[in-house]
This record gives C-alpha cells, sequence and structure tokens, in this order.
C-alpha cells in the first residue's frame, strides 16, 4: 500500500520536491509551436507549478521564462514582443529569448546596467510540433526523448492535448490500468454480440485478465494476457516510460508508435500530451467498434470530444466541455438502459471523469489496491526509488543520459500462437516483427 508520506513524494511537483526535481531532468512538452506567432502576443503557462509565459520572436526563436519582470516583478505576460525580445510595459525593459536584458531605455545610459540583469529562462527547443521546455540548471541539457515516434516523418506526426483537472499520477495511472476496460468502457455489450476477429472482443469476453509485470530500462512494463483461439493468447503490451508518459495499448502493435504524456501544470492539473503516427492502425485511426450487426457500440465514440475556447488563464488551455460542472454529460438513461455502461459518451471522456472524480489528488490512505493493480504498484515503487536516489546520491534516473532505452518501448494488442517462450520472448519476437522508423535499425546499431 502507498503511504501518506509516499503519496505526497509522488503526487507534489514543484521547486524542491523529489519528483519535480526528478520531473526538471527531463525535456516537457509544453505547449504547440502553432500557439506561438512571431512578434505575437506571450502565451501564459503554467509547468511544474510554476507561472511562465512563452513567446515567439523576430526570428522565430521561442522564449520560455517567470512571468515576473526581474525589475520590479510585473507580469511579461503584459509585455510587448517587439524586434527581437519582449518589452516590459512598466520601464520597457527589454529580454530575449534566452532571457538576457539587451534594453534599459528607463535608466541613463551611464548607469546602464543591462548586462548584469537576466531574466529567469529555460531551454525550449521545437519537435514534432510541440515546443519542449527543460526547466533544469545544468549546464548541458539531455537530448529530448528517443521516442520512436519522434523519428518519423514529420508530416505523418500527429499531436493533440487536453487538460485533465487532477494530479498527474492519478491520470497517467488510468492509462496504465487494462482491467477497467472490459467494465467502463465495455461492460454494457455481449461478447456474442461483437465478431470475434474484433479487438474489442478479447476485452469482454474475459474481464479478468492475468498479468506480468516487471521493471524495464524505460521505467516498467506489462503485459495482460487472456486465452484466444485454442493454442493462442491474446495479448495487450503496455508502458509507463521515466518520467510522465505512458503507451497503452489501444492500437495494433505492429504499428503503434505512439507516446502520452501526462504532463504536471500543478498538483492538481495536468496537461495530456498524445503524439501518434497517423498510419497506424490505432483507435484514432480505425472505425468505431461495432455490433455484428454492424450497428456502432455506445460510448465508444471518437469524434466527440468537445473542447471549451482556450482563455489566457493560467489554466485556461485545451480544457473539455464536458467537466465536473456538467458530470461530464452522463446521461442516467443510457446508463439504466445498458446502452452505455458508465452513462458517458466517448472513451476518453470516461477516463477523463473517472480520474477527476477522484479528487484533485487522490488520497491513498483511503484505497484498497488489488491483484490487477500490479502495473500500478510496480510503477509507483519505481517512481519513489528514482526520486530518492536523486535526492540522496545525484544518481540520474532512467532515460536521462540515454534516451535511446525508449526506442524499446512499444504497446499495443495483438494473438499470438503459444511457442514455449516467456512473455518477455512473445514481446521481442513480435517487436521485432513490427513497423519502425525509417533508419531505425542504424540507430539501434549505434
Amino acid at each position: 500500500m502507498t503511504t501518506a508520506i509516499e503519496g505526497a513524494e509522488l503526487t507534489k511537483i514543484g521547486p524542491g520536491t523529489a519528483m519535480g526535481q526528478l520531473m526538471r531532468h527531463y525535456w516537457l512538452p509544453a505547449l504547440l509551436s502553432s500557439e506561438l506567432e512571431r512578434d505575437g502576443p506571450p502565451t501564459r503557462l503554467m509547468l511544474l507549478g510554476e507561472k511562465l509565459i512563452a513567446f515567439r520572436d523576430s526570428e522565430g526563436r521561442v522564449g520560455v521564462m517567470d512571468h515576473r519582470c526581474p525589475h520590479r516583478c510585473a507580469s511579461l505576460f503584459l509585455g510587448r514582443n517587439e524586434e527581437g525580445g519582449l518589452r516590459c510595459i512598466y520601464h520597457g525593459w527589454k529580454y530575449d529569448v534566452a532571457g538576457n536584458c539587451i534594453d534599459m531605455p528607463s535608466v541613463p545610459s551611464d548607469q546602464d546596467f543591462k548586462h548584469k540583469m537576466k531574466a529567469k529562462a529555460y531551454r525550449a527547443v521545437e519537435r514534432a510540433g510541440l515546443v519542449w521546455v527543460y526547466m533544469d540548471t545544468r549546464e548541458e541539457a539531455p537530448p529530448l526523448p528517443g521516442f520512436e515516434i519522434l523519428d518519423m516523418p514529420p508530416g505523418e506526426i500527429r499531436v493533440s492535448l487536453i487538460q485533465r483537472d487532477c494530479n498527474w499520477l492519478q491520470a497517467l495511472e488510468g492509462e496504465i490500468d487494462t482491467a477497467h476496460f472490459g467494465f467502463l468502457h465495455g461492460g454494457h455489450v455481449d461478447p456474442k454480440d461483437v465478431p470475434e476477429d474484433a479487438p474489442f472482443f478479447n476485452t469482454i469476453a474475459n474481464r479478468a485478465p492475468q498479468f506480468h509485470v516487471a521493471d524495464a530500462a524505460w521505467g516498467t512494463q506489462y503485459a495482460g494476457y487472456r486465452g484466444a483461439e485454442p493454442g493462442s493468447t491474446y495479448w495487450r503490451f503496455a508502458n509507463f516510460l521515466f518520467p510522465c508518459w505512458s503507451q497503452a495499448p489501444n492500437g495494433e502493435f505492429g504499428s503503434h508508435m505512439h507516446a502520452r504524456g501526462w504532463v504536471p501544470l500543478d498538483d492538481s492539473h495536468t496537461m495530456f500530451v498524445f503524439i501518434w503516427w497517423s498510419r497506424a492502425r490505432a483507435a484514432q485511426s480505425l472505425p468505431q467498434p461495432a455490433y455484428k450487426d454492424g450497428r456502432p457500440i455506445g460510448g465508444t465514440g471518437r469524434g466527440n470530444i468537445k473542447m471549451l475556447p482556450n482563455t489566457t488563464d493560467w489554466l485556461g488551455r485545451w480544457r473539455m466541455a464536458m467537466n465536473e460542472g456538467n458530470d461530464w454529460g452522463i446521461d442516467r438513461e443510457a446508463q439504466r438502459g445498458n446502452t452505455i455502461y458508465s452513462g458517458i459518451d466517448g472513451i476518453h471522456l470516461q477516463d477523463q471523469a473517472i480520474c477527476e472524480s477522484m479528487g484533485p489528488v487522490t488520497d491513498h490512505d483511503f484505497e484498497h489496491l488489488g491483484p490487477s493493480d500490479q502495473m500500478i504498484t510496480r510503477t509507483r515503487r519505481r517512481l519513489l526509488l528514482a526520486a530518492r536516489a536523486l535526492a540522496e546520491n545525484g544518481t540520474l534516473p532512467p532515460g536521462v543520459k540515454d534516451p535511446g532505452i525508449y526506442r524499446g518501448a512499444r504497446s499495443g494488442y495483438f494473438v499470438r500462437a503459444d511457442d514455449g517462450g516467456s512473455w518477455q520472448q512473445v514481446y521481442a519476437r513480435t517487436l521485432a516483427e513490427s513497423t519502425h522508423p525509417p533508419g531505425a535499425d542504424a540507430q539501434a546499431a549505434e
């Protein structure tokens, strides 16, 4: 069981906290590149409990810095983005994307000390349509995580963002729990009404999967498995990847290159960052699950995610229209009539509702974990040990210096004939037979 002390270690991500310091050793996706325009208005950005602003200068470079001007702490969100820098409207002090003060017009020239002034700024790079931010002070920043999806052609990468009103850990844990699928998403479906060759069939034909769980180079991994046709097994592999990434088994393993980030904004808000290959056979590209007669299975819609307009508030970006304030749109008649088990329409919204319903931060003293939660307990332990090793000994957590470890991580479902090998061997063989990014073999040999 997770104690209250351990729960606090895992969930608090502000400056000086154990998990916050671990997170700061990695590049984190913060916003879409398209959210910033050259010489356009700055964007308020909350990340790891810090109030930041992001802007794009005249040359197209991105700056991310503390929103307070180091002169008198007026917010640089109000600043003028012009001619290669952001100018505070209070006294005209101007900063470039690295935080250097490049103009101090309110100070007489013989008393100018701009060379001594610097705004608190973080390094930023762009990749796959995202702005990534590095919030540690190390002189040399690590490489970006070596996810397979980041090596795919840019035109084939898709990205989406959705904010979740809860702590990052409970959002992540919703992803690495496969046992809930047969209930939350498909509890109303009778297996005899679904084609046996449909991926949905196996998750409802046996709603109590068996598990293998282990540490992996990139974090943790599970294999949920059920018997399929005689002599075969239906597998669902998934991963936790340091520091806050998951790979869900919601696509065919052979092509399912993706990464799903659960980026902490503050202790009670998380940004879901989904990066996927547009040509994969996965939930976002496959047709909605259907019954044998062709009728779509209720509650499994793909395109019903309604978003609120973005605002300039600190937490005003990428919010779902369905939320706690309107009970996530729950339809009690659909629930009572068993047309949608949860009464909530849409798999993502169902997950969103469950995680947010736990409250801003789960009370770990109140929960009672069972055998189906092995991946959750293993991941918590892995995170705790890594955060403590970093704090006590300076031991860098996985993936910081060796981003290539992520290329060995893949998730998805498949049916495979039983050949007597271990579950890790099943994974390795299936991975070797899968689609990989161009040049992946050369990268793996380096």
